[in-house]
C-alpha cells in the first residue's frame, strides 16, 4: 500500500495546482506550461508504474507501461474538465497532449530499461 503514496501525492499536487485561479499562477515563458505538464505527468506515469508493478507480476511490461499512459491521459482529461470551473483557467487539448506525451516518454523509457536487464524481454511476462 505504501507504493501508492507517491501516486497519491502527485495527484494531490496536480489537483492543488489546477485549483489555483489563473491570476495566482506565476508568469511563464511561452511553452513553459507545456514543459511543466510534460514533467508532472511523466512523474505521474512513473508513480503509476511504481505503484502497480507488484500487481503486474506475470504480465507483460508493455501492458504496465500502457496502463501508466492511459491512466495519465484520463487524469489529464479530468484535470482539464476541473479547470473549466476555476476562475481564470481554461481547458486545453494541448495540455492533454503534453500530459500524454510526458507519460508516454517516461513509460517508454521504463519499458526500454526492462529489456536491458539480463534475461528480460520487455514484451514478455515479468517472472
Amino acid at each position: 500500500m505504501i507504493r501508492f503514496l507517491p501516486l497519491l501525492l502527485l495527484m494531490a499536487a496536480i489537483f492543488y495546482l489546477s485549483h489555483s485561479p489563473g491570476e495566482n499562477l506565476p508568469p511563464l515563458f511561452s511553452g513553459a506550461d507545456k514543459l511543466c505538464h510534460l514533467a508532472a505527468y511523466g512523474a505521474l506515469a512513473g508513480s503509476v508504474i511504481f505503484a502497480l508493478r507488484p500487481r503486474y507480476q506475470g504480465r507483460s511490461s508493455g501492458r504496465l507501461a500502457l496502463t501508466g499512459v492511459i491512466f495519465c491521459l484520463l487524469h489529464g482529461i479530468s484535470d482539464e474538465i476541473h479547470q473549466m470551473f476555476i476562475p481564470g483557467r481554461t481547458p486545453s487539448l494541448a495540455d492533454i497532449g503534453a500530459d500524454t506525451l510526458g507519460a508516454a516518454l517516461i513509460s517508454g523509457a521504463w519499458l526500454l530499461t526492462q529489456g536491458r536487464q539480463p534475461g528480460r524481454n520487455p514484451m514478455a511476462s515479468d517472472n
